[in-house]
């Protein structure tokens, strides 16, 4: 790992004693402060006017409680966060997760990427993060919306269409958003659309912001391919996970000439040589909320399922769209030696250090995610502005605005990486293209 600017080691150390414990949120400032020494030796006003120690520092940090009762009639209690990280650009931005690892340093490496993403889409969003330690898995639809619905009680007095507007994440889809708006009409008595995004068609949604994060990672990938007079066709790629984000970078990616030919999920991974079939995926894991192991034994004869790590198998390209880390040393070694050639990160910070510097050493293409999937936040500005205007466009409308966002990010972290003398660095042009826009925002807006 890279060291730091001097001028900015005492930053880190500073966010390090100051938000003890919270390793997932270090990681992700060290991550961004090993870029940004050349910006701070050309443009000392950010120095100067400490942008750096402020965007470290969320604006604000919000923790309640969220008790509800389950179908036995016993009372429960999770804890809820919503972080509202920077507002320089426009309201906060981002989304709530619901799972069991949900603690502050989770919401605050989430927040903290959210910025850079958001501000990397060009358009007038903040970063922000928020989420429960809430497991929705196996409750029940009426569990799911008591809880929703107390945690929609506490979080309503914080958000608003120009305040902070939340959208969904691990565990939170279009059910869970349509309990969490239904409370906030409920309790303001205001039919306020903008307020969340990832809504359903019926009520105010966009087309394809199901499909977004996937699609735009895979347009993002197609870029990289692009710029090395490369395509799709002939690849093979693995993705990890099999939810929301998995299930449409493998549409987009085999409509656009690849072959995906392993996922997975928690219980382990499924390889189909001749390419995942979408439709018994789709109908396991959306449908009848399945395992992938289900799949393997629908596809039986073409498929084999199998306990450990998705990254045993060979491929050309890796999108790894489960969770942060899920990809160590080990694991980048053995994608290297497997023939991977780029990997893209459809989930939030999925590669550790270690893996990101052996892509590095060996000259395996690498694209962080504050680029690669930020068509999900992309298209929730889009079902913003729908709602802003009353308006309502087609999917082919929608899906070319994305194609040409992720085109319009790709080409900038590129242009930015050889302006800062590190040609071909996908992370050091995202990391400081999504910066430069942020900071300077800050400084114009004054010492808030």
């Amino acid at each position: 790992m890279n060291g730091l600017h001097e001028n900015l080691q005492g930053i880190f150390e500073e966010v390090a004693r100051r938000n003890a414990g919270e390793t997932e949120f270090h990681q992700a400032v060290y991550e961004v402060l090993q870029s940004l020494g050349p910006v701070v030796a050309k443009h000392p006003e950010y120095a100067d006017a400490a942008v750096i120690r402020r965007l470290c520092e969320p604006e604000r940090q919000i923790l309640f409680r969220v008790p509800w009762v389950d179908d036995s009639g016993a009372v429960q209690m999770n804890r809820g966060f919503r972080v509202e990280f920077n507002s320089a650009l426009g309201p906060f931005k981002g989304g709530l997760r619901f799972h069991p690892s949900v603690y502050l340093g989770i919401v605050k490496f989430l927040g903290f990427e959210q910025i850079f993403k958001n501000s990397l889409t060009g358009m007038p969003i903040g970063g922000g993060k928020g989420g429960s330690d809430f497991d929705p898995k196996g409750r029940s639809n009426g569990e799911i919306m008591r809880f929703c619905q107390s945690f929609m009680t506490e979080l309503y007095r914080h958000i608003g269409e120009y305040t902070d507007v939340p959208a969904g994440d691990i565990g939170v889809g279009m059910r869970e958003i349509g309990y969490l708006f239904g409370q906030y009409k409920r309790i303001t008595n205001r039919y306020e659309s903008g307020v969340l995004t990832g809504k359903g068609m019926t009520w105010g949604g966009s087309l394809v912001r199901t499909e977004a994060t996937g699609y735009g990672t895979v347009y993002f990938t197609a870029d990289i391919l692009r710029a090395r007079g490369e395509s799709f066709d002939g690849k093979h790629a693995v993705v990890s996970g099999s939810g929301n984000v998995a299930i449409y970078a493998i549409e987009k990616i085999q409509q656009l000439g690849g072959t995906v030919v392993a996922c997975s999920d928690s219980d382990g991974y499924v390889v189909d040589p001749d390419g995942i079939d979408l439709e018994v995926l789709k109908e396991v894991k959306e449908v009848q909320r399945g395992r992938v192991a289900d799949y393997a034994e629908i596809r039986k004869g073409r498929a084999r399922f199998a306990h450990g790590n998705v990254w045993n198998v060979e491929c050309d390209i890796a999108v790894p769209s489960a969770t942060q880390n899920e990809i160590n040393g080990a694991d980048a070694a053995r994608l290297v030696k497997g023939g991977c050639r780029i990997v893209a990160e459809g989930a939030n910070m999925p590669c550790t250090p270690e893996a990101v510097k052996l892509f590095a050493e060996a000259g395996t293409v690498f694209a962080p995610g504050k680029a690669v999937n930020a068509g999900g936040v992309a298209t929730s500005a889009l079902e913003m502005q729908q709602n802003a205007s009353r308006d309502s466009w087609t999917f082919d409308q929608t899906e070319q605005k994305l194609a040409e966002i992720m085109s319009r990010i790709h080409d900038r972290c590129l242009q930015t990486a050889d302006e800062y003398g590190q040609p071909g660095n996908y992370v050091a042009g995202a990391n400081i293209a999504g910066f430069t826009r942020v900071a300077d925002a800050m400084l114009a807006l004054g010492l808030i």
